[in-house]
């Protein structure tokens, strides 16, 4: 009996997943959203969220990155939100970003592209996303819990990064806030 309570204990423990590393919690911000209005990190509070870094004419991975972000739209649970920020500020307005959002499906309710000031953007790209890269972009996404702190780093290098962001994703949203 206590021989089988210790293995039942011990596969119990086994088979749980370490929690997701934290690497650096989101500072507050305010940047412009594609319908042209005041967007501020206060608004994921409590939101498990997914952010690119992205600009709208880019021939490279951009499209790529998009098209992951769309398909994870239709893979997360509904309250998980999708943000992605422009690296082009000066080209990628509100209406350049909307219009980009609906050439990929964007729910704008669930997806928000964000465009601002360049040193606001290229400090969240650098000092807090540690993206490394400063007014360019990476070609990584990144997982943020309920408390805005960074969880997870997924490129697209690295395969198909859409089904670990869903299913961490999913983990993060059933942490309590």
């Amino acid at each position: 009996m206590k021989r089988c309570l210790i293995i039942a204990i011990f596969v119990a423990a086994c088979s749980r997943e370490k929690p997701l590393p934290v690497y650096n919690e989101i500072p507050p911000f305010e940047l412009t959203s594609q319908q042209g209005k005041q967007f501020a990190r206060t608004a994921l509070d409590g939101h498990v969220w997914v952010a690119d870094f992205i600009f709208t004419h880019c021939e490279g991975p951009c499209p790529r990155m998009t098209s992951h972000m769309h398909v994870l739209q239709g893979k997360v649970d509904a309250d998980v939100k999708l943000v992605s920020f422009s690296v082009d500020p000066a080209r990628d307005t509100p209406a350049t970003l909307e219009e980009y959002g609906k050439k990929f499906g964007a729910d704008d309710a669930h997806w928000i592209f964000l465009t601002g000031d360049a040193r606001t953007l290229s400090d969240l790209d650098r000092d807090a996303f540690k993206l490394g890269v400063t007014m360019d972009h990476s070609t990584r996404f990144v997982l943020i819990d309920k408390k805005q702190r960074i969880r997870g780093y997924y490129g697209i290098t690295d395969g198909d990064p859409v089904a670990r962001i869903a299913r961490d994703a999913a983990r993060l949203e059933k942490e309590k806030a």
